[in-house]
This record gives structure tokens, C-alpha cells and sequence, in this order.
């Protein structure tokens, strides 16, 4: 399609277009975006290291925790975190590519020293390497003889190990320009030798070529490069729209170049967007993979990438796509050998065939192509040949699409994806989802302007924040995301091979559950029987897991369920704790899926699995979970089903978990005005504070934390009252006390505000006139001033609560908080460092006192913004976007660790909490909600009855006396730590 002068023209509409929608030009970057050249070498970021004290100190836990690695993965599980496993790191990054919810197992990890995230489900662009595997390449003609040459392009989908862009350009003049594009580096050229993509032209220098993101959309500006009279952009685009529950969750993307001829003849040229069979490390290699060709109505052709799957993992089809149109020729070349001794069309005779006659229409191939052999890989590609007039702009549009609908964690469930609630399970939706794609993205384009352009222009902000606001959302893509159509799993008969049974009954409802539509087969009329076996066989899903969709209402809608790792290093899912903060980003955006989770978590509440696990604190082992505690997580190996994949300490005797649990909930109620939920799961929030009883040891409403690392802060002892725990369970009580209201339980409303009040007054004893002390117990960190110290008062402000301090406390302790913890650090521009000790040093404590974390530093200003400290809050916040987003940052763009110390060396790379940003927005933007009235007059009988009826409930759920868990070796090897250093 092309335009001339540059003007506006006439285009088709997408099938969902209306009058009213916002057009956007997507050769045109936004306003604000994230910018790097494509040469540009970025900061290489560094890795923590553990200093003797800490060394000598974690010993222990880390024989343990090698001895728990090789007990696990004999049983062919893995653990919640490796420390012992080396990953490449690089500051390469970008935007990634796809809608919500598509981790595939197995292939969320990065790879060689040349990739960045290998897998169909974290395929994200990075915006300089390429792994040359997949390549969206441009090629330009430059002579009418058709010599082109390739362009690599950074901007696209691939600059992940899957695609890579060329372009082939052609003047009547005889200038000709090719080139794939990207720069390549030297590593890439001994990587891959001259027969293979190696032999490839990779000319593209990049000074003059820049990656703008602005999550989840990327433009890639080749101004002038590899042709000087020729300007290329190409935006990438996935579906993430907020509010959005079916486009937002599928797995695709589209990339449109628009081509801007500023010479003054014309120019022919040739895009080639280039896919390998793969899904990462040397899955291409295994052979039986196979490629064919396709087309769809509307002018949409391309291939499909049929991927055969090892031990047992579901299969995966890609599907590559361009639109063919008026002036717009596509043609495919379905297979080409990219390594290994193959015969067959080698990477090599294709580049030569597209640099020789522009398109693959010469090409002698078949539809589909012979199964790939053990030891070689293979790849595909497809080619949009147009000619661009002097002084006009031409647009080409491509897509990328994998179809992969199942979810296994354990051979004994399969999960089906969200988005095949749409597309069906049958795992051959992927050209149909790419050919969609390519006819609506106009759509999503213009409602994410709307959604982001409101942000962008608002005055308030200065201009890092809300570039960086959109882009921490990388995380809902590259946190290994899960999204399910919500049904409960399908069983394979693993699980019941040791019962007797007979499969003379038939299921009623198997064509629905699995997606099959035909009539009178006899495969489903067995399918059908299977199920219905399974189905008697196990135990109902809602009485032995977390399976939050049996606390739906009748007629509510079952949005799915939905998971996403802790962090690339630790393999936990929806983990509680940090999930507290990041959780902003969802109730704000798309608030069903978070009343997902927190359903989730109220159905895990009432879980009680005495299974037994080893604590690596101490060896000792302890019950998987227990009735009444909020979880951890929801699992690792199996999610849901066995909760609690973390097991460094006992989470049954956390401080934190469970008045985090209450306070989303009520925060949730809050933004969405859902009653339905909030009644579903009010039996669950009784039940986690009255659980929470037992740790207020001398009965003054306040709980106490035990002397170990019982909170989020897992390597930070707590003893006592403490600023943290303390403040939020002074919250939450309040916040319980307003769930009654909200859920008509009026005695539950008075006793609970009674016990707020209670509470509220103990907490105050942690106040020393500048600040809220880290604890009461006197130790050498009690006085630490911790940047966390009000995450209380800012959950019950977020709420719209009333206060849990007074305002001038609050502010004083944040004023002390950013005159130590973030201004004597970095120069005020490292964000807040989590303890700082009242003489000004940093609390060397332990490994996280001293520690910088990102998503902590965003809560802390979002409480700022919530006492109206707003310029303070902002110059707090800035330091997270000076270390991890700048360019004299750390090189943690797109993958902001979980935090850094002060000595800039990074913990935990991509990490969930750092989406707290979210929060800060929430500050400026939460709802409204009407205060109690504190001189209200309680019944005093009502709160005795109310008070026993409470005291049973925590009766019943208290743990037995906690037994010495510490051997003599074990006393005196800490006694002498104690003695060292403490």
C-alpha cells in the first residue's frame, strides 16, 4: 500500500473499526518512547556477590540447598531457585512480543551466548542482537537485475534467537543496498559460519538506526541506513489492551514497515522476514520438524512451522505471515536448511535466490516439506516484494503467531489456554490467529493510543515516569505468564493406572471440554468415556486445591486463571508477598484477572496439606501448608494443586502473608465494586486473621514477629513488634472491618474495628520522634530505618482507609526515609536503600538490608504521592529509572531486577515487583471511598460474642508448640557467627 507525498490515504478497515476510533500512523514513533541506537554497547550488567560475613553465615542453607537440587531433580522436578546455574546476561532488551499468558514449559530460559529470551512464549525483541536463527530481514533491490542485499533489523519481533528482518533494495540508477537488519558482532560471525546465515550480508553499521519502545508497542527508525534516500520504520505491535480478556491473550504479533522513499528515482524492494523451526537450545535440531506453505482470504499467505515436541511436552505450529495488496507481492520459501548436513535448500541458496530474483516465485518447492533429519535444523521464509515512487511512503504488513494450546506442569494434567477459548485446542489455529492479526492490529493500535496517550500528555509527570510506567509492563509478558480458559485440568490416565475401572460409561460433555466438533467418531465417543472415568475417579478440583473458580456465583463470568513467575530465578508462582506490590499494575488494567487470583488464593486459605517438606533454613521438615495460612506461592511443579514451592523457611509462621491477603482483597472490593467476590471470599479473610491470633503472644491485639526472617524481606531477622509486619496487620484489621460493611456482617464490622483500634495503639510504641523504629526488640537493628517502614499506611490510603499514623508522623518518617535512605545513597540517584542506621551508614546487617529494591522504592514514593510529598515522590522514583532504564544506567532495561546493592551489582534479573510502579499511578487515580465514622458506638455485648466466636476459630487453626529446630552444630555454629560479627 502506498501513498503519495506522504499524505493520507484511503485503507481498509479492521474488522472491529468504528468511527470513532483514534487513528494512529504506525510509521510514526510515539511521542515518548525509550530510545537506543542499534549500535549502541549499553552497560553489562553485574551480578551480586556475597561478602564473608554473608558467605559464612548462608553456608549452611547452601549446602542444603545443593542437596535439595540433586534430591529434586532425580525426581525429574525443579527447584524454586539454582544459584548454582550460570545464565547469560546481557543489556540487549526490548519490548516483548505477544498477548498475555503463553509460557511454554521448557522454553522460558535464555539460551546461548547470542540470544536473548529463546522461547514462543518470551519472544522479545531486543534491540541490538539477534540470534540468526529467525530473522525479519529486509531486502532492497537496487539495481533493476534484482542484486539485493540484507538488512537486519533490530526492531522487530526478533531480535530474539527466533527472526530476523532483511532488506533488499534496487534503484534504476544501479545503486543497490542489502542487508539484515542488525548489526551483527563478532561472536555471531564464529558462530555461524559463511554455508550457513552466516553467509548472509549483515552491513548494517546502526549509528543511524534507533530502537524506540514503549511497551507493548516498538518502532525501529533505519533513517538512511543501508540506503541514504530511504527511511524505514517498522512497528511492532502485540494485543495487550487493558480491559481486554480475548485479544489481550493472544499469542501474536505484527510488524508493519513503513517505507519513506526521499529519492529521486524509484525504488524496488524486497522484505524478508526469515523463522527457524525451533523453540530454543537445540530443540531444532531433534528432527521431524516440519514446514508448509499457506493462505488465507484477505491477501494473507505464508508458513507454518509444525514443531515436534520431546519427552512428552505439548506440540507448538509458528506461523509467519505478510499481506499481500496492490503493489505488495508476498511469496515463501517454506523450508531451508540452517544448519546440519541435510540436502535440501541451504540458508545460503536462499539468500542467493531472493538477492537474485526478488522473490521466491523461481523457487522449486513443494507445499510441504519432508520432516527435518535428527542433527539438522531448519527455517522458513516469507517475502513482500513492492516498488516504492520517488517522494511516496509504502506500508508492509507481517505477522507472527504460534499455536500451542496446552499447559502441562506434571504428565498427569493438561491446562488449556485462554486464548483457545477462541481459536479451539486442536493446536492448528496458528495461520488463522496470524491472519487475524494482521487485519485487526489497526484496532489494537488505537485503543492503546487511547489508553496511553492521556498518561503520556499528563503535565504532572516528568517525562521518564510514564515511558517508564508502560515499559515495566514488559513483565506481563516476560514473566513466564500463564493464562488458562479456567476449566479444570483434563487427567491422563497416569494418574489412576493403579485402580480398577471400566470404561462402560460414557462422558456427556467431552466435545466442549477438548474442543472437538465432529459427529458420530469413534475416537471421541472413547475420548468421551475416558473422561467421564477420570472424572468419578478423582476428587472433586475445589476440596484439594487452590482452584479459585468454584468460588464463582452463578452467572459470573469464569475469566480463567492466571499465573506468573516470582522472577527468572525463582520458579515460584503468583508469590504473595511480592505480588502485594506488583498487583497495582493488574486491578488496574485488567482487575478480572487479579480477582483471579486473589480467588486463588481465598480457595488455598482453606487448604490444608500436612504433606511434609524440608526447610532449608534448618532441615527440618514441616507440613506443606496449613488451614488458615496464606500460602507463599501456588506452586512450582504442580500450581494450585501443591502450594508452596518455597521452602527456605516455614511461610505458615510469616507476618506478612496473610494481612497482605486482606488488604488486596479489600483494595480489589475497592476498585471494582465487585460484591459477588468480595462475599465469595469473605470466609477466607475471616479465617486468615483469626489464624493470625496465635502470634500475638501477650494478647495486646498486636502480632509479633518471632526472631527469624518471617516476612518478605527473608534474610532481614525481625523480632517483636516491628514497623513492617506490625503496620500491615494494624491495615488489614481495618480493612476487614470495612469488607464486613461491604458484605453485610455487622458483628464482624464493630469487632474488628475494635481490634484495629487496639492494634493502632501498640504500633505507636515503635515511633522514636523521626521515624518508626524496625523493631521493638532492642537488637542491633532496631533502629534501622527502613524505607518499607509504612507499607501499612500506604495499603490503608490506597484503600481509601482512614490512617494508621497520624499525618505529620508519616510524613516526618518519609522526610527521614529520603534524607537517608535515598539521598546518602548514589547521590539520590540509586532509589531508596532498604536500611539505613541513624548515624547515616547503610545497615550492613544482612544481604537485603543493604540492598536497593526496585519495586520497594516505587511503594515508597507511591506513599509519598499519598501524604502529597509528589516532587519528592518522583525524585525517589527516578533513581529506578537512573540505574535500571537509562543510558548510564546499570543495563537493566526490560529486565529490572529484583534490586541492586550499593555497589550497583545486580540480585534476581527480571523480576515481578518492580510493576509497583503501577502503584504510584494508582496514587494519583484511585477511587473514592466513603470513611467509617470513628465515634460510632460499638454494643459491648455484641463484642464479646463476637470476640469468643473469633477465639474458637483461632483456637482451632493455632500451630502446635513450635519443637527446637536447631541441632547443637547448628547452636554453636551460629553462636560463633553472633560472636564475629554481631
Amino acid at each position: 500500500m502506498c501513498e503519495k507525498n506522504f499524505e493520507e490515504g484511503e485503507r481498509r478497515e479492521p474488522s472491529h473499526s468504528s468511527t470513532d476510533e483514534m487513528k494512529v500512523d504506525p510509521g510514526k514513533p510515539g511521542s515518548l518512547t525509550w530510545q537506543r541506537k542499534l549500535n549502541s554497547e549499553g552497560n553489562a550488567p553485574v551480578q551480586f556477590k556475597l561478602n564473608i560475613r554473608e558467605k559464612f553465615h548462608l553456608a549452611p542453607i547452601g549446602f542444603r540447598l545443593w542437596h535439595y537440587l540433586r534430591e529434586e531433580k532425580a525426581k525429574g522436578r525443579g527447584a524454586m531457585i539454582d544459584p548454582f546455574v550460570k545464565r547469560y546476561i546481557s543489556s540487549s532488551q526490548g519490548v516483548p512480543l505477544g498477548g498475555i499468558g503463553k509460557y511454554w514449559k521448557n522454553l522460558w530460559r535464555r539460551i546461548s551466548a547470542l540470544s536473548t529470551i529463546p522461547n514462543s512464549v518470551r519472544k522479545r525483541a531486543s534491540f541490538r542482537k539477534s540470534i540468526f536463527c529467525n530473522n525479519f530481514e529486509g531486502f532492497m533491490k537496487i539495481d533493476r537485475r534484482g542484486d539485493e542485499a540484507r538488512l537486519s533489523k533490530i526492531t522487530n519481533p526478533s531480535f530474539y534467537y527466533e527472526s530476523s528482518n532483511v532488506v533488499f533494495i534496487s534503484r534504476p540508477n544501479g545503486e543497490k543496498y542489502s542487508t539484515v537488519l542488525c548489526p551483527k558482532s563478532p561472536e555471531a560471525r564464529k558462530e555461524h559460519p559463511a554455508s550457513e546465515i552466516g553467509s548472509w550480508d549483515w552491513n548494517l553499521n546502526g549509528n543511524k538506526s534507533t530502537y524506540h519502545a514503549l511497551y507493548p508497542r516498538a518502532w525501529t527508525v533505519y533513517d538512511g541506513e543501508p540506503d541514504p534516500a530511504l527511511k524505514i520504520v517498522c512497528r511492532q505491535i502485540s494485543p495487550i489492551i487493558p480491559h481486554n480478556y480475548k485479544e489481550s491473550s493472544f499469542p501474536v504479533a505484527v510488524f508493519t514497515f513503513t517505507l519513506f522513499n526521499l529519492g529521486e528515482t524509484a525504488a524496488d524492494i524486497t522484505l524478508l522476514f526469515t523463522w527457524a523451526n525451533s523453540v530454543g537450545g537445540v530443540s531444532g535440531l531433534s528432527g521431524q520438524h516440519l514446514n508448509s506453505r499457506f493462505m488465507m482470504k484477505d491477501g494473507v499467505k505464508g508458513v507454518l512451522l509444525h514443531h515436534k515436541t520431546a519427552n512428552g511436552l505439548p506440540p507448538l505450529t509458528y506461523a509467519i505471515a505478510a499481506e499481500e495488496t496492490d503493489g505488495v507481492h508476498v511469496s515463501e520459501c517454506p523450508c531451508f536448511l540452517t544448519s546440519g548436513n541435510s540436502p535440501g535448500l541451504t540458508a545460503k541458496d536462499m539468500w542467493n535466490e531472493i538477492k537474485e530474483h526478488g522473490s521466491f516465485d523461481h523457487l522449486k518447492s513443494a507445499e510441504t516439506s519432508m520432516p527435518s533429519e535428527l542433527g539438522s535444523s531448519v527455517g522458513a521464509a516469507v517475502a513482500a516484494s513492492l516498488t516504492v515512487p520517488s517522494g511516496s511512503e509504502c506500508k508492509v504488513t507481517f505477522s507472527l503467531a504460534w499455536d500451542c494450546p496446552e499447559v502441562n506442569f506434571t504428565k498427569e494434567k493438561t491446562y488449556y489456554r485462554r486464548y483457545t477459548k477462541f481459536y479451539g485446542t486442536h493446536g492448528d489455529a496458528a495461520a488463522k490467529i496470524a491472519h487475524d492479526a494482521i487485519l485487526d492490529h489497526g484496532h489494537w493500535e488505537s485503543q492503546i493510543e487511547s489508553w496511553q496517550k492521556p498518561v503520556l500528555e499528563d503535565k504532572r509527570f516528568p517525562e521518564w515516569y510514564p515511558i517508564t510506567l508502560f515499559n515495566e509492563l514488559y513483565y506481563l509478558n516476560s514473566g513466564a505468564t500463564v493464562w488458562t480458559d479456567g476449566s479444570p485440568p483434563v487427567h491422563s490416565f497416569t494418574s489412576i493406572i493403579e485402580r480398577k475401572f471400566s470404561l462402560d460409561r460414557s462422558g456427556s460433555d467431552l466435545k466442549k471440554t477438548i474442543g472437538i466438533s465432529h459427529h458420530n467418531d469413534t475416537a471421541v465417543d472413547i475420548l468421551e468415556r475416558m473422561t467421564s472415568i477420570l472424572e468419578q475417579v478423582h476428587t472433586p478440583v475445589a476440596l484439594n486445591s487452590a482452584f479459585g473458580p468454584s468460588l464463582l456465583q452463578q452467572g459470573e463470568e469464569n475469566i480463567g486463571q492466571f499465573l506468573y513467575l516470582e522472577g527468572v530465578e525463582y520458579f515460584m508462582w503468583n508469590t504473595n508477598d511480592v505480588h502485594f506490590y506488583s498487583s497495582f499494575a493488574l486491578i488496574m488494567l485488567f482487575p478480572k484477572l487479579e480477582l483471579s487470583i486473589q480467588r486463588d488464593f481465598a480457595a488455598s486459605v482453606m487448604m490444608h496439606d500436612p504433606s511434609k517438606t524440608k526447610l532449608l533454613c534448618n532441615g527440618k521438615w514441616v507440613s506443606r501448608k496449613v488451614l488458615g495460612a496464606v500460602p507463599h506461592d501456588l506452586g512450582n511443579y504442580d500450581p494450585w494443586f501443591e502450594v508452596n514451592a518455597y521452602n527456605l523457611y516455614n511461610t505458615d509462621r510469616w507476618k506478612d502473608l496473610n494481612p497482605k491477603f486482606v488488604l488486596q482483597v479489600y483494595r480489589d472490593v475497592v476498585a471494582t465494586g465487585d460484591i459477588s467476590f468480595a462475599k465469595a471470599v469473605w470466609p477466607s479473610v475471616y479465617v486468615a486473621l483469626a489464624y493470625m491470633d496465635q502470634f500475638d503472644k501477650d494478647g495486646d491485639g498486636m502480632i509479633e514477629n518471632e526472631g527469624f526472617p518471617d516476612q518478605t524481606y527473608d534474610t532481614w531477622s525481625v523480632s517483636g513488634v516491628s514497623a513492617y509486619s506490625g503496620g500491615l496487620w494494624v491495615a488489614a484489621l481495618q480493612a476487614a472491618s470495612a469488607l464486613a460493611r461491604e458484605v453485610g456482617d455487622k458483628g464482624s464490622e464493630d469487632y474488628f474495628w475494635f481490634k484495629f483500634q487496639k492494634a493502632k495503639g501498640v504500633y505507636q510504641k515503635l515511633w522514636n520522634g523521626s521515624y518508626f523504629n524496625y523493631d521493638d526488640s532492642g537488637g542491633s537493628s532496631s533502629s534501622s530505618i527502613q524505607a518499607d517502614q509504612l507499607a501499612g499506611q500506604w495499603y490503608a490510603r490506597a484503600c481509601g482507609l482512614s490512617p494508621i499514623v497520624d499525618e505529620d508522623k508519616a510524613k516526618s518518617a518519609l522526610e527521614k526515609v529520603y534524607q537517608y535512605n535515598v539521598s546518602k545513597v548514589g547521590g539520590g540517584r540509586r532509589g531508596a536503600v532498604n536500611g539505613m542506621l541513624p548515624d547515616g551508614k547503610v545497615d550492613m546487617m544482612t544481604m537485603q538490608s543493604r540492598e536497593i529494591w526496585s519495586g520497594v522504592t516505587y511503594a515508597v514514593a507511591a506513599t509519598m504521592i499519598h501524604e502529597g510529598l509528589v516532587d519528592m515522590a518522583f525524585q525517589t522514583a527516578s533513581g529506578v529509572y537512573e540505574a535500571a532504564w537509562s543510558q548510564e544506567g546499570l543495563g537493566y532495561s526490560f529486565q529490572t531486577p529484583e534490586g541492586w546493592n550499593t555497589d550497583d551489582e545486580y540480585r534476581s534479573l527480571c523480576y515481578m515487583r518492580p510493576l509497583a510502579i503501577w502503584a504510584m499511578q494508582w496514587a494519583f487515580s484511585q477511587p473514592k471511598l466513603h470513611h467509617r465514622e470513628t465515634n460510632r458506638e460499638m454494643n459491648e455485648d455484641s463484642l464479646v460474642l463476637q470476640h469468643a466466636g473469633f477465639s474458637r476459630v483461632a483456637r482451632f487453626l493455632k500451630l502446635p508448640d513450635e519443637e527446637a529446630s536447631r541441632s547443637a552444630l547448628q547452636l554453636i555454629y551460629d553462636y560463633t557467627c553472633k560472636r564475629m560479627w554481631l
